[in-house]
């Protein structure tokens, strides 16, 4: 690529940041399903760390345990089996952040180090994520935890006291995640099996001479193969009992001749009314908790697939050049704005880089931009709800109670639209931090500040390395 292209390519890209198109798309809300079981777990964990840690004294670390337990809002609508080992590599990572976090810390590293330091974690959890395919809040949480440690711990006696904290709050966040399989072990392949129907309606619905036809029908294919590689799991995972054995294989054939009609659908253009119709009570019917599938209107299930193994795949996932290509970008941003914040004067530069982070865990460059402009918004429409709640004489009952309600309600939010996230997030954040001392209703201020500085500099580094290929959905300036 040449320079004047490259040049042209980026100065594109910065005027897709600043488009009126790219904001109105940016702040509206989509549709999302099956939010609520999600929200109430990592709801459940929280409140369990929380309340436990300050019925025994601990609320000096009761933070800390409680981002172990937002381990609980990795992997959503994964099934079970690939869950465990996806949170156990979670719960790992943030344990490595908090405890690089807490020996800076009592080290008294300097700051610029630290933002170095806690930034190549960051680049190192992006690769680590995208390799095992873990969904959720992402390297961030990463950052906070690392910067909360440094915060937490000022001697070596106490780095053992903050691990401890987190290693309780991720056990306890793993064990709600998974404790629905010992209920509904099929779960996550049902409503994986409904979404791909769902999708396969939607390819139907349109007719064939749209211009949309063969972006919903490939979306409709990858849902379909999602779909079985989650029953795949979920039915090939341990289960004790033969007669529970033999149930969840039953269980398993259903659903998979589901997908077999949807592939027959997909391949036999045009879907017929009947067949479309059909597809529509079964979609309706996995959805619900305890809906029954009409086994007589089913054709004979293919062979199971072959369960997807996740560390091998995972293995060549980490020698990817794209990948790790953006874990550089993410952590350079990450030190850049954690460096300017501290050439500003501003008083957390840490938050700084959790929004360089934040900003650039977009799956391409629009999405980055999106990121972007939803948590600035969100940041300052969040932070003016935390001055409200920071300038009142909160104890610490009342403040756990504000938390717990905040990380439902960011759980709930977040599948609709970021900056509804981010508004519940900041005061969220901020509380939590202040749990063993609150804080001055200034760091609302201070949250705004640092995470301008965040997403500005997220957003140049997004546009000055996009590559030719990411033009997708790129709009001019208007």
């Amino acid at each position: 690529m040449t320079t004047t292209t490259r040049i042209r390519h980026s100065g594109t890209a910065l005027a897709h940041a600043a488009s009126a198109t790219t904001w109105r798309k940016s702040l509206s809300p989509r549709p999302a399903d099956a939010v609520f079981v999600p929200a109430m777990k990592v709801g459940i964990a929280a409140s369990v760390v929380l309340v436990a840690g300050g019925l025994t004294g601990q609320q000096h670390l009761v933070g800390l345990a409680t981002l172990g337990a937002l381990v609980s809002a990795f992997g959503r609508y994964q099934p079970y089996g690939r869950l465990a080992r996806q949170l156990a590599v979670v719960a790992a990572s943030l344990l490595i952040a908090t405890g690089a976090g807490a020996l800076m810390g009592s080290a008294g590293v300097e700051l610029w180090m630290q933002i170095a330091l806690l930034s190549l974690i960051a680049g190192l959890a992006s690769h680590t994520f995208n390799a095992f395919k873990i969904t959720g809040p992402g390297a961030v949480i990463l950052v906070f935890a690392a910067s909360a440690g440094a915060g937490t711990a000022h001697s070596f006696t106490d780095i053992g006291p903050v691990l401890l904290a987190v290693f309780i709050g991720a056990a306890v966040g793993w064990l709600i995640a998974l404790a629905p399989v010992i209920f509904f072990p099929m779960g996550p392949a049902r409503l994986a099996t409904a979404r791909a129907i769902g999708a396969v309606l939607r390819w139907g619905e349109i007719g064939h001479s749209t211009t949309q036809e063969t972006e919903l029908r490939q979306a409709a294919l990858l849902a379909v193969g999602t779909a079985h590689d989650s029953v795949a799991i979920s039915a090939s995972s341990s289960v004790p009992g033969k007669k529970r054995a033999t149930a969840l294989a039953h269980r398993a054939h259903a659903l998979e001749s589901l997908l077999a009609e949807a592939s027959i659908v997909l391949n036999n253009e045009p879907p017929t009314a009947a067949r479309l119709d059909g597809l529509a009570r079964h979609e309706a019917a996995l959805r619900k908790v305890r809906g029954r599938l009409t086994a007589t209107s089913l054709p004979e299930a293919p062979t199971a697939p072959a369960r997807p193994r996740l560390f091998p795949t995972a293995h060549i996932a980490l020698l990817s050049g794209d990948s790790f290509s953006q874990a550089l970008r993410m952590a350079a941003a990450s030190a850049l704005a954690g460096w300017a914040a501290v050439l500003l004067g501003l008083e957390h530069p840490l938050w700084a880089s959790m929004g360089a982070v934040a900003a650039l865990q977009g799956l391409n460059y629009s999405i980055t931009v999106q990121r972007s402009i939803q948590r600035m918004v969100g940041n300052v429409l969040g932070a003016v709800l935390a001055l409200v709640l920071l300038s009142m004489p909160l104890g610490f009952w009342p403040a756990v109670v504000i938390v717990i309600i905040f990380v439902v309600l960011a759980e709930l939010l977040v599948m609709t639209n970021y900056t509804l996230t981010t508004i519940v997030v900041t005061p969220m954040a901020l509380i939590m931090t202040g749990l063993g001392a609150q804080l001055a209703p200034a760091a609302a201020f201070a949250r705004v500040g640092d995470t301008l500085v965040g997403v500005v500099i997220g957003v140049l580094v997004a546009a000055l390395s996009i590559s030719v290929s990411d033009r997708h959905h790129l709009v001019a300036r208007r």
